[in-house]
């Protein structure tokens, strides 16, 4: 019921994940009056999908102290999420409020032992290919155990996603030298290279550049400054798309050149839209949660849809959970400074 266009986009997006993997199957949560319409015009979905109808939906402006309120236990959002917790779902799949969703998601599911806080992880287009990076909102500030938390997750969804058997790890940073950067981005690479894990190679520090060079497979930072490098990237994509609207209609030379680069400059574009380039994944939680763009069309929530198939397949949580376990086992600072925080 969430994102800007609701059941529109949810169920045109589920028919066309379920034609990518026909073994998938959707619970629908949200107005039973507005769902079934779509669900009936669509036949190769009818019988891999079943409404569930609650009167309440969680708004986009609400506060997540206010959805909690109102929606806890009988929302679409919570009851998607708590099919998680019951085993009913593999899965919860949104495109509406973040922090509402976020909230929600810890209190019915709860956090793996040994992980303090969650991290969205998501999916960024790089001259390389693809890298993943997070945390790009989930929470506040960090410490060095949390750092380190989400270098793990990352680069277990990095193994999955990607198939990488040893993904590279960096932690942004100010500069690439040991000496810059705060005390908590210091210590967590300290931290990382003293793990020198099997599952993971730490590259050491990033820069803001590297984020789309893709140097790395996973960039790991806190919150405050993933979601702002997040929105900085999002930004530049529209103003140059813009930038280059306005330049291809200045002359009739630039218009015939755009109508015969038009193909090319789609696929720049579709790379680059957040609403296509789509899912970020809740990590930490003991269950799985995958936030869609709010904006995005069809194919993009069927994205979304893909990522957490994918991860859920795959069993992103109990291999999230043995690399906690593995790493605090062999690292006692990781679990000391955790204490002392």
């Amino acid at each position: 019921m969430g994102g800007d266009h609701g059941p529109d986009v949810t169920v045109a997006g589920a028919e066309i994940a379920h034609q990518r993997r026909p073994d998938s199957t959707f619970l629908l949560y949200g107005d039973e009056a507005l769902i079934d319409p779509l669900l009936s015009a669509r036949s190769g979905l009818r019988g891999a999908a079943k409404v569930i109808h609650t009167d309440v939906a969680i708004r986009m402006d609400d506060k997540p102290s206010q959805a909690l309120r109102y929606g806890r236990r009988n929302s679409s959002m919570w009851l998607a999420i708590d099919a998680v917790r019951h085993g009913e779902a593999d899965v919860a799949v949104s495109a509406g409020n973040t922090g509402a969703l976020m909230a929600m998601a810890k209190i019915c599911l709860k956090m793996l032992p040994g992980v303090d806080r969650p991290a969205i992880a998501g999916i960024w287009p790089t001259l390389r290919g693809e890298s993943i990076a997070l945390d790009l909102g989930a929470s506040i500030g960090a410490d060095a155990p949390h750092l380190v938390d989400m270098a793990m997750m990352g680069a277990a969804m990095a193994r999955i996603v990607f198939g990488h058997e040893r993904p590279t790890v960096g932690l942004l940073n100010v500069g690439v030298e040991e000496i810059k950067g705060v005390e908590e981005v210091r210590e967590a690479g300290r931290l990382l290279r003293e793990m020198n894990s099997q599952d993971f190679e730490y590259h050491g520090f990033v820069e803001g550049d590297d984020l789309g060079r893709g140097t790395v497979d996973v960039v790991v930072t806190e919150g405050f400054a993933g979601n702002i490098a997040l929105k900085a990237a999002e930004g530049t994509a529209k103003q140059i798309g813009e930038y280059l609207r306005a330049a291809m209609r200045r002359t009739w030379r630039a218009q015939l050149g755009y109508l015969l680069a038009r193909g090319a400059f789609r696929a720049v574009s579709d790379k680059v839209d957040p609403r296509k380039v789509n899912g970020g994944v809740f990590l930490g939680l003991n269950g799985l949660v995958v936030k869609s763009h709010g904006g995005t069309d069809a194919e993009g929530f069927a994205s979304a849809i893909d990522i957490g198939y994918d991860v859920a397949r795959h069993e992103l949580v109990s291999r999230i959970a043995k690399a906690i376990g593995h790493a605090e086992n062999r690292i006692p600072d990781v679990t000391e400074d955790r204490a002392a925080s």
